[in-house]
């Protein structure tokens, strides 16, 4: 099984998982402060050579809720298609785009088991989220 990396892509942060190396689960790694540009891409190329990633996941923002008329994907989705490119581009790996809806929200659940607090919380939802996009990835390529 190759090993992947899931990036959650937001406006501040880039949420960080990795799967095991069967591929069965993944797990958060790293939240990074968004710089913009190759500073992005020079953060996230520590953590495919040190893992040795073979496959990359992006989680696309998909509107949960398209009403007629409006675009399934807006200009979240169009960003994170983007940088997709970019990343296949830089690192030349196969990138798959995976439906991130509502991965923030199974995210926090599962830290409020865990009964985190506010502060911790907020330090890791975006890799937690990073491990639900992998593992939807994960349990669709099995």
């Amino acid at each position: 099984m190759v090993r992947a990396l899931a990036i959650d892509l937001g406006s501040r942060r880039i949420g960080v998982a990795i799967s095991d190396g069967w591929g069965l689960s993944a797990q958060p790694l790293k939240t990074i402060e968004r710089h913009g540009g190759q500073r992005d891409l020079d953060n996230l190329a520590v953590l495919i050579r040190e893992y040795e990633v073979q496959q990359l996941v992006v989680g696309l923002p998909l509107n949960p809720d398209p009403r007629p008329g409006l675009p399934e994907e807006g200009r979240a989705a169009r960003g994170a298609r983007a940088f997709a490119l970019r990343l296949q581009a830089a690192f030349g790996l196969p990138v798959d785009l995976v439906d991130e809806s509502f991965s923030t929200v199974e995210a926090e659940s599962v830290l409020l088991e865990a009964d985190l607090s506010r502060a911790r919380r907020k330090q890791v939802v975006d890799r937690v989220a990073a491990a639900v996009i992998l593992q939807r990835w994960l349990d669709r390529n099995r």
